[in-house]
């Protein structure tokens, strides 16, 4: 998947399957405009990762981009579990597995790292499934606003 752009439309289908999943799950919106172009430059983290045995992040907003210190094409072909430590991975399996008995959570809180090895931890954030209108699971998302640097 190309970063989004005004060439691509800002990864509008993949965009619409975040807003659409969040709705139908917290019976609310991800933000007032939740335009593609929009919640690229939302000014909380979003993020996703595909539904494989080790997942791959398929989208990161750019506060997510900032927050991890990397471009769109490194975010993009790094193991969702590398976005924590080794120590806090059985933690974040565990939050998955939580999410995954109802579809979403919305009170996660954890220890994350970023490329240049900066730690910090998110609060309050929202894990949900990402369901197409077949009701086909394409993967996982999160997004948060409030974080700490440790």
């Amino acid at each position: 998947m190309q970063e989004p752009s005004a060439e691509n439309g800002f990864q509008a289908a993949h965009a619409a399957l975040l807003a659409a999943s969040f709705a139908t799950l917290t019976g609310r919106d991800l933000q007032a405009d939740c335009s593609a172009e929009a919640l690229y430059h939302a000014p909380f983290v979003i993020l996703s990762h595909d539904g494989g045995v080790d997942p791959v992040l398929t989208y990161g907003n750019l506060a997510a981009q900032k927050l991890w210190e990397m471009g769109w094409d490194q975010l993009t072909q790094m193991p969702s579990r590398l976005t924590a430590e080794p120590q806090h991975r059985t933690t974040r399996a565990e939050m998955f597995e939580r999410m995954r008995l109802s579809g979403v959570i919305d009170d996660y809180a954890g220890i994350r790292i970023s490329a240049t090895g900066k730690r910090f931890e998110i609060r309050g954030a929202v894990i949900w499934a990402l369901v197409d209108d077949a009701g086909i699971k394409q993967g996982e998302a999160a997004m948060f606003q409030n974080y700490q640097y440790l």
